[in-house]
């Protein structure tokens, strides 16, 4: 039975500043790390929730195969306003704010490669609220 996300997969050209700005920027905790032989880095796993993941791959990005219909990864926060100036206080751009048509507050984020990251909070309103 499926019980959950485990995690959402990304390729980076650069993964010390993929890493930089998901850890310092957005403040997730570095999980664990890949190594090669020679103790190089070339994959990571950052912790979002309880059970929760975004790993990442040094690797050349491909274009999108036209079939591929991701659009972007999306982040509950439990503070909303907090977390919008506390982003903002990091340097991190933080667009498009407001209460979405499913009565949930929404913002916009990208990383340093260009990936669209909407955060989310649930209000008691929320369409998903009942199945919370």
């Amino acid at each position: 039975m499926i019980t959950g996300v485990a995690h959402a997969c990304f390729i980076t050209g650069d993964l010390d500043r993929i890493v930089k700005f998901y850890c310092e920027g957005l403040g997730l905790p570095l999980a664990f790390e890949f190594k090669d032989g020679e103790g190089k880095r070339y994959g990571c796993y950052l912790k979002v929730g309880r059970r929760t993941f975004i790993e990442f791959f040094k690797g050349e990005p491909q274009a999108r195969n036209e079939a591929q219909c991701y659009r972007h990864i999306c982040l509950e926060v439990d503070d909303f306003e907090g977390t919008v100036a506390a982003l903002r206080s990091r340097g991190v751009t933080v667009d498009r704010v407001s209460l979405g048509s499913d009565h949930s507050w929404q913002a916009w984020i990208k990383d340093p490669d260009g990936n669209d990251i909407e955060l989310h909070c649930y209000t008691p309103e929320s369409l998903q609220a009942k199945h919370l």
